[in-house]
């Protein structure tokens, strides 16, 4: 991404067919209230190249909000700002943007509870269901649901009024007719993180009418800021953290800085058999990720260990059973260039222990271009003599890792 960034609403949109990925406001690697922003950014899956576009027309900042996309038009609703002295107020506002014109229109129909950190989903790509969240002072059982085509909020079926069902910073989605949502916050004490699974089937006559449940799991398995998707069928929730924390990644509880789970849940409709994955690090501090088809997502953005605010962009495949990252990331600190800026030749040396021998090289300019490409071994000059003067990103990959690095042509 062009810039680091955290607690920021991620979601789909297509023009002519070709799928973006979008993310708007959030935190910036600063994690502090100053650094919460409106910065957005568009992302081409095909050109596999960023762009900065216009903020998100709030009235304050805002971290946690959720974005949602019915047809043509992405909807970025709810949201908190932090005030300098650390007091925070929940959004009313619903922002619409619209995918093809690539431009805001203006502001849909006031939220008629002001929500944050809610779980958020489209039912029959029609109606934008807000369930739960934070308002101001705490989590509220509201289900508000929202109607695109006529601008207008109707009030659903609320959650049971207990602190299972009660929630933020909780994720979902909807299969077919059902809200599946888990995990998230309570709002008492030190905020405990929650390990409950709550479904709600939606009435398709009076879709205002839901019938909840829930099932809760073993203390091992929770999750907070959780990305939420469906796929053949299963829902899933992928990354996350296993404690739940303030904007800065500083648990509640005062045990510190909280890391990712890197864990991923899958839940099975038809058999009600869930499975669990720790094979895939992925980021926490997650609001959404964009649903580019049925087996293709991307996650942007969040937090990685040490509460690193993190500008990767994470493809995520599913198979039968699970979301793979076909890569996993080297930080660019681990790759040394040397020297740098250079004239003729650029030697590379990385810092991680994992051989990447042999393996693949390119180069791109700033504006996405691929210059250069070829094999790559550790060590090995890379001769960039006819290179214009100018910013280069080296990219490395092979079949489990890659990575990129910036350099100066002079």
């Amino acid at each position: 991404m062009p810039e680091r960034v955290s607690n920021n609403a991620v979601c789909e949109g297509f023009i002519n067919g070709e799928p973006y990925v979008y993310s708007f406001a959030g935190i910036d690697s600063t994690k502090i209230w100053s650094g919460i922003h409106l910065k957005s950014f568009r992302y081409s899956v095909n050109d596999n190249l960023w762009e900065t576009i216009e903020p998100l027309p709030a009235a304050m900042t805002k971290i946690a909000a959720s974005a949602s996309r019915v047809g043509d038009i992405i909807y970025i609703i709810g949201g908190y700002h932090v005030f300098a002295g650390g007091s925070e107020v929940s959004s009313d506002e619903v922002h619409r943007y619209d995918i093809v014109n690539n431009t805001y229109l203006t502001d849909g129909a006031a939220i008629p509870k002001a929500i944050d950190d809610q779980t958020q989903g489209v039912w029959r790509d029609s109606l934008i269901y807000v369930v739960t969240g934070w308002s101001d002072f705490g989590n509220v059982t509201n289900v508000q649901i929202y109607n695109p085509a006529e601008d207008s909020w109707a009030v659903g079926t609320p959650i049971p009024n207990d602190n299972d069902y009660k929630s933020f910073g909780s994720s979902g989605t909807i299969i077919g007719d059902t809200i599946y949502y888990f995990g998230g916050a309570t709002s008492s004490g030190n905020f405990p993180i929650q390990n409950d699974f709550r479904i709600g089937i939606i009435n398709p006559e009076d879709p205002t009418e839901i019938t909840w449940s829930k099932q809760t799991f073993g203390v091992d398995v929770n999750g907070y800021r959780i990305a939420a998707a469906k796929s053949k069928g299963k829902a899933f929730w992928v990354g996350g953290s296993s404690v739940s924390y303030n904007f800065n990644g500083i648990a509640y509880n005062g045990s510190g800085g909280v890391p990712p789970a890197n864990r991923s849940l899958y839940y099975e409709p038809e058999t009600g058999m869930w499975e669990e994955d720790f094979s895939t690090p992925l980021p926490m501090d997650l609001r959404s990720l964009a649903e580019i088809n049925d087996t293709v997502k991307f996650i942007v953005g969040g937090m990685l260990d040490d509460q690193w605010v993190s500008n990767k962009t994470w493809r995520l495949d599913s198979d039968v059973t699970q979301f793979v990252v076909p890569a996993q990331e080297i930080p660019s600190e681990e790759i040394i260039l040397s020297p740098n800026p250079a004239t003729d030749f650029l030697e590379v040396n990385l810092l991680t222990q994992i051989d990447l021998s042999p393996t693949r090289f390119t180069i791109v300019d700033v504006n996405g271009v691929q210059v250069r490409d070829g094999d790559f071994k550790q060590g090995e000059q890379i001769n960039i003599r006819n290179l214009s003067a100018g910013v280069y990103f080296l990219n490395l990959y092979d079949g489990a890792r890659r990575g990129y690095a910036m350099f100066l042509k002079m």
